[in-house]
């Protein structure tokens, strides 16, 4: 089996119903509706790992980071509200990634959290992770296990392309079904009053992703220039790399679903089929 869809997944925790306060944008709503359609179409094609790139794990310094934990769990609060979850790790998929990386001379380092093995081997389990397989998990007759990454923006953008190539290329040799998830939210400068400022480059850096996808020419975000990444703050273009480094080797057709701006980043959810040969 190989990958059978991918996806950009946004992980504002306020996507998640229970979690919205009541002065929540009815972009929070938007997104949430078509966050829902990603994890249904998920479970249509009966996804059995979900893995996902999530800027919001453990950041290791010029290094790809792997989790090799058995498990891995979080609780996220908002609004006096909170929601839980636990997942199941996909190790033996997690060791053969790290193995083909030292082969391929990628910087990766594996992650374990706990014990080394057992239930204590548990990675605490951020909301960039959290907050996508929330929706995953809501359908019921989907049973998974999930594979976290988290990207690095200190190595060249093109290395975390071609960990995603990589990453395609190990998974042909599962019999699972695979997914994969880009986590990320988008530019982060689209408010005065938000904690990065404003800045006209979020904007921009927001229509160029949603060109790229619409266009199917992912591989064009690599080149965009780091002052220009700097000034509009997203908080995506690492795991895009990864998630073009996959569709590179799959072959994913791209589709939009959303793009909204209910608050000072942007938020776009984009679904990844597989073409048929």
């Amino acid at each position: 089996m190989t990958i059978v869809y991918g996806c950009v997944a946004p992980h504002g925790p306020e996507i998640i119903p229970r979690l919205a306060s009541k002065t929540a944008p009815e972009g929070f709503r938007k997104t949430s509706v078509a966050m829902r359609s990603i994890a249904r179409e998920a479970a249509r094609l009966k996804t059995e790992v979900f893995v996902i790139a999530s800027p919001h794990n453990l950041r290791l310094a010029r290094k790809i980071a792997v989790v090799t934990a058995e498990n891995s769990s979080g609780k996220l609060e908002n609004a006096g509200k909170s929601v839980t979850l636990r997942a199941k790790c996909a190790v033996n998929l997690a060791r053969k990634l790290l193995d083909a990386s030292a082969k391929s001379k990628l910087p990766v380092v594996g992650a374990n959290y706990g014990t080394s093995e057992g239930p204590a081997s548990d990675m605490p389990m951020d909301w960039g992770t959290m907050v996508p397989l929330w929706f995953m998990s809501r359908q019921k007759r989907l049973k998974y296990r999930v594979l976290i990454v988290t990207p690095s923006r200190e190595i060249p953008l093109r290395q975390n392309f071609l960990f995603g190539r990589l990453l395609a290329r190990v998974a042909e040799k599962e019999r699972a079904r695979i997914a994969f998830v880009a986590s990320a939210d988008q530019a982060h400068a689209h408010s005065r009053s938000g904690p990065y400022g404003f800045s006209r480059a979020a904007a921009k850096f927001d229509r160029l992703v949603v060109e790229a996808i619409e266009q199917d020419r992912m591989e064009s975000l690599l080149s965009l220039r780091p002052e220009f990444v700097e000034r509009a703050k997203p908080d995506s273009l690492w795991q895009l790399a990864m998630l073009a480094g996959v569709a590179s080797h799959v072959k994913l057709r791209p589709k939009l679903i959303s793009y909204e701006v209910p608050t000072y980043y942007g938020m776009i959810c984009a679904g990844f089929e597989k073409l048929v040969r």
